[in-house]
């Protein structure tokens, strides 16, 4: 019994190599099994959703699908999806990645109190500094961007704004929107 308890061990230690050294970079199963890639044959646009929906991951979509189609692709908003912070509307472009923000904390399982958040095309430079991460430059730049610019129509957008970089960015995402009710 011990011999094919061994030799088990070793066809698996086998078997482990063989995929190992067949594609040794395709390891994203393993580091998160969520993550999902759908490929349509085609003119399609590449694009990612994280956050707020059933299978974040990568997708093919077809060309001038919108927020909504991608959404659809990835199973649908969860029941915790804050419906101000993404415009289900927005034609997606090649190569843009999608938060969608919770409406409630996911630390706090018994919160029953929706996350205080500032909407960063209409909310004014105090309102804006109420968030955690956006002091009083970076409130002004926001204000300055959207008169420049027009409306910011995606979360990740705001990242545009002089100041306000990957790590910002992951600060103030789940505290920010861009409708009011």
């Amino acid at each position: 019994m011990t011999k094919v308890f061994i030799a088990v061990i070793i066809a698996t230690i086998a078997l482990i190599i063989v995929f190992q050294a067949i594609d040794p970079n395709n390891n994203s199963v393993i580091n998160n099994p969520n993550n999902t890639t759908s490929v349509v044959e085609g003119d399609n646009l590449s694009v990612s959703i994280n956050g707020e929906v059933t299978r974040p991951g990568t997708y093919y979509v077809d060309l001038n699908s919108t927020l909504e189609d991608l959404i659809s692709v990835a199973g649908g908003v969860t029941s915790n999806a804050d419906e101000l912070a993404y415009d289900t509307s927005y034609v997606l472009k090649d190569g843009y990645t999608f938060y969608i923000a919770p409406k409630y904390d996911n630390t706090d399982v018994c919160t029953l109190e929706p996350i205080i958040k500032v909407n960063i095309n209409t909310d004014d430079e105090e309102t804006l500094q109420t968030v955690a991460g956006i002091g009083s430059t970076i409130a002004k730049a926001i204000i300055s961007y959207r008169e420049q610019n027009g409306e910011f129509y995606r979360i990740e957008d705001v990242k545009n704004v002089s100041g306000i970089g990957n790590a910002t960015f992951e600060k103030i995402k789940n505290y920010i929107k861009l409708r009011s009710e």
